[in-house]
């Protein structure tokens, strides 16, 4: 191919690569060829010329990419709280980009924003608001901050035109709640230190008496009890606190309340999962993050609030932009229910999907990835050398190595398993604490796991283990 590479030369290049990347998902290989920081900038050329280089040192590029970047959609990427990949969100990821628009106004984004509109109100249907508003956002983080900024708008309905001083506001979270909350509490000028943290019962849910106990302690103190943030699907026990309990709780004292069901929020789909968030319906609203369980490319992520007229409020400085909004647009322009300006149509991938799939495949999905979970956690219970760290009810499978061997440092050794796995590239998963304790912590959340790559899985790490404990070099 020449220097004048032609648009069709190009995306049929394109094309060949994205097809062999994802054909290459199913045969034997490595998660990622790991190296660290230090010998990945030799080894690689990042710099950025004078003169530009043509299409085809953009293919080049990409080609060095695709080799040395992260496969999240092979079997035994198990890392974070999503992996795989959906060909309808991708091909909707596709296509919003081609398309690139901005879902500030209907003018801009006409039928892009009817999707979106769909989307949210399919969503709150399965939640159990019959009325609602929401937004796609950047993610669970900008969710929660949403939640937070409406559970302000609510206590103090002057805030958005006034200002405020947070530093006698209180938030309550599970002491194994998702650390954005503090970054909201951080970007609102409540601080970090006005984020109550409820301890857990040992299954890392949220004790409904803890709670009662902390809003009268920061009530005695002087401090004013604002919101109250539930989890449904924790980080690393992917626990979900008691919600209809909370929700009694958090509306008899007059707060706000706020469900982060980013990562365990598909439980709505499964009819044998779904009474995980009992009680949903009561909270005053939720984040939702469909790229985690249901595989949507990144980012995919909906919040959604009951009262409508608060989230308008919140975001009520796009009404200065009369450059952009006008009357006769008032109820189907989607700037008006959204933090930014500029936003990327992430609802095109989720609709284009969720048309293939249907209610009925989401649940079948959840349903597979639980029912994988519990053939993990059955095999780990069979091992001697492998010890379940902590009840499931999701689906992250947290143990480890445990040989047994008296005397032997339990945390330094499930470190060494885990920076062992990832050199040897074919296993990617996470550490995490529980307590004092370093646990392993797999998440089943990506199509290509199966019974068969978990139990290759066991074996290579009770063999990693036992090499360590029996002094083999890596």
């Amino acid at each position: 191919m020449s220097d004048e590479m032609g648009v069709n030369d190009f995306i049929d290049a394109l094309s060949q690569r994205i097809v062999s990347y994802l054909e290459n998902s199913d045969s034997p290989g490595k998660v990622v060829d790991f190296l660290p920081a230090s010998s990945l900038r030799k080894v690689t050329d990042l710099k950025l010329p004078l003169e530009g280089r043509g299409l085809n040192s953009v293919l080049d590029d990409i080609d060095e990419y695709l080799r040395l970047c992260v496969k999240t959609n092979r079997a035994g990427f198990m890392n974070p709280l999503w992996g795989g990949l959906s060909l309808s969100g991708f091909a909707g990821e596709i296509i919003a980009n081609l398309s690139n628009t901005s879902m500030y106004t209907y003018e801009l984004a006409p039928l892009a924003t009817l999707i979106e509109q769909t989307i949210i109100s399919r969503v709150g249907e399965i939640i159990g608001y019959p009325q609602c508003a929401g937004s796609l956002t950047t993610g669970g983080s900008n969710g929660n901050m949403l939640g937070v900024l409406c559970a302000r708008q609510a206590m103090i309905p002057t805030s958005t035109q006034d200002g405020f001083d947070g530093r006698e506001m209180v938030i309550f979270v599970s002491e194994e709640a998702h650390y954005s909350v503090l970054m909201a509490a951080n970007v609102l000028g409540i601080g970090h230190r006005n984020v109550v943290k409820v301890s857990c019962d040992d299954a890392g849910r949220m004790k409904p008496t803890a709670l009662e106990y902390e809003i009268e302690f920061a009530r005695k103190e002087g401090r004013t009890p604002f919101c109250v943030v539930a989890t449904a699907g924790t980080t690393v026990r992917g626990a979900f606190d008691p919600i209809k309990d909370l929700a009694d709780i958090a509306h008899r004292e007059g707060l706000w309340y706020h469900i982060d069901a980013a990562w365990g929020g598909s439980c709505l789909f499964s009819n044998q999962l779904s009474s995980l968030m009992n009680g949903c319906e009561l909270a005053d609203s939720i984040c939702w993050d469909a790229h985690k369980m249901l595989g949507m490319p990144l980012i995919c992520s909906i919040f959604i609030v009951k009262d409508k007229s608060i989230l308008g409020r919140v975001c009520a400085h796009g009404d200065s932009a009369h450059y952009l909004f006008h009357e006769d647009t008032e109820d189907v322009d989607l700037g008006r229910y959204s933090l930014q300006c500029g936003r990327r149509n992430d609802a095109l991938k989720l609709w284009l999907a969720w048309r293939e799939k249907g209610d009925a495949g989401w649940a079948k999905l959840v349903d597979k990835y639980h029912a994988l979970s519990n053939y993990l956690e059955e095999r780990v219970n069979q091992e001697t050398s492998l010890t379940m760290m902590s009840s499931r009810q999701w689906t992250n499978i947290c143990f480890r190595y445990d040989p047994q061997v008296e005397g032997t440092d339990l945390n330094a050794l499930n470190i060494e398993v885990r920076e062992r796995m990832m050199q040897g590239g074919q296993f990617m998963f996470s550490r995490a604490n529980i307590g004092d304790d370093v646990i392993l912590r797999l998440v089943i959340s990506n199509p290509k796991v199966s019974e068969q790559s978990l139990d290759q899985l066991v074996d290579d790490i009770i063999k990693v283990g036992d090499e360590i404990i029996n002094g083999i070099p890596a």
